[in-house]
């Protein structure tokens, strides 16, 4: 009740109204008090269908630059609009478990209406401040042998999943949610096709796994704005549950399409187009998304900060793993699994290549015998790399090269341990002791 009567007092009692001068595109210019007309300020234009809402993105001269995340049919100029200067906020609960949600927090799922959280939070959070945060933690079970043997993540940690389309995100996404050793699960699926929402929630995600997660959706077809807030959403639920003490699982469906609505709203606001037509605040906009994830404040006193470990997919334009979203985020994450389409296409699942996924906390999490067999699995299937192709033409002589010798032998182990069923689970020490038995080394 505290929190609530200080955030009454923290309202502004002045009612702040302005006009719409003009609608270019998507764009809608307004006039208003200065006071209102705030960078991020949210905005509600009447008109004959229902109230559009809106956020004050850019100025023009003596005019804002106010973005819908909604339609705008119906908005016509000198509409009345009314402006909000405050930040917008948000009020999770754990009242949201099990539940999808849009990026404004109102369920699509069909169900009741959600209760709002006590404590309101700002949607668009700072990060902790990098002096405060723990460390990152333990390792975190994921569930997946590839992962948990070739790229360990911690809790805390933050890893890039980097794809190209159809090459099974969605499906690793859902055995993570089910089978990660996490407290809560929270999902952004930011831009997705309207169609795959409800596959990916009943049959990818399943009812178990729905039931510890909160599934935040702002499908392809829906605004910049709405798409970007729901990314923001997202990282303001995971930390709603990180400041109980628990252990977040974050996963974002996918970065790039975040950074395309930034480009959206970028180019519309006026921006100069800059690296491949992505605008200088799409790369100011990652890191402040990217970095809300990770170790929770260490309060001193001895409790358990709790932390939010961060999956988030990037979506690699044909194949081109230096392009500028993919190259900026692997800069700023902890680590990236690369999944390939070649592997797909020969049916083993999850289609990672480990020989390029690298994990930054990988030499401190794991033990002395860990580290021996991945070490000697990687340098085995490094060999067979690199002779593949003499391999599979038959040019290469056996007896040739004893340790390629070796790596041919073991191929067909090793290519079983990696590929994994959607609905199959596999912990920490179960993979590295199949791993032992996969290399001849099982004690």
């Amino acid at each position: 009740m505290k929190a609530l009567i200080d955030d009454v007092r923290r309202l502004d009692a002045r009612d702040y109204r302005g006009r719409v001068t003009a609608i270019n595109g998507l764009m809608v210019e307004a006039a208003g008090p200065a006071p209102a007309l705030a960078l991020g300020a949210s905005a509600q234009i009447r008109c004959v269908s229902g109230d559009v809402a809106c956020e004050v993105v850019g100025f023009r001269n003596d005019r804002a630059l106010v973005m819908p995340l909604q339609p705008i049919d119906g908005v016509r100029a000198g509409a009345t609009i009314h402006l909000r200067p405050e930040p917008a906020v948000v009020r999770p609960s754990d009242a949201w478990l099990g539940r999808v949600i849009d990026a404004f927090g109102a369920p699509i799922d069909g169900g009741p209406a959600l209760a709002d959280g006590a404590v309101s939070r700002p949607l668009r959070a700072a990060p902790p401040a990098a002096a405060e945060r723990a460390r990152v933690g333990d390792r975190l079970d994921l569930g997946v042998r590839a992962l948990n043997t070739f790229a360990p993540v911690c809790r805390g940690q933050r890893m890039g999943l980097f794809a190209g389309s159809g090459v099974g995100k969605s499906m690793l996404m859902g055995m993570l949610a089910r089978a990660a050793d996490a407290d809560v699960v929270v999902i952004g699926l930011i831009g997705e096709r309207g169609r795959e929402v409800r596959e990916f929630i009943e049959d990818v995600l399943g009812p178990e796994g729905l039931a510890r997660a909160v599934v935040v959706v702002a499908t392809s077809d829906e605004p910049a704005l709405k798409r970007r807030r729901a990314a923001h959403l997202t990282l303001a639920v995971s930390e709603h549950f990180r400041d109980q003490g628990k252990d977040v699982l974050c996963l974002m469906d996918s970065v790039t399409r975040v950074a395309l609505a930034q480009r959206e709203i970028g180019l519309a606001a006026g921006e100069p187009p800059a690296t491949r037509g992505y605008t200088p605040s799409v790369f100011a906009e990652l890191p402040r998304l990217l970095e809300r994830a990770g170790p929770g404040v260490d309060r001193g006193d001895g409790s358990k900060p709790g932390s939010i470990t961060g999956l988030f997919t990037v979506l690699v334009e044909g194949g081109d793993h230096d392009e500028p979203v993919a190259d900026a985020v692997r800069g700023i994450l902890d680590g990236h699994v690369v999944m390939e389409r070649a592997i797909a296409e020969r049916g083993r699942y999850p289609a990672i290549n480990v020989l390029k996924s690298v994990s930054r906390t990988m030499p401190h999490c794991c033990a002395p015998d860990e580290l021996k067999l991945v070490r000697k699995a990687m340098k085995l299937m490094a060999s067979y790399a690199d002779m593949e192709e003499l391999i599979r033409l038959g040019a290469y002589a056996p007896g040739s090269n004893a340790e390629v010798d070796e790596a041919v032998r073991l191929q067909p182990a090793l290519e079983a341990f990696l590929g994994q069923g959607k609905d199959e689970a596999t912990s920490l020490d179960e993979g590295f002791a199949w791993l032992g038995d996969a290399l001849g080394a099982s004690e």
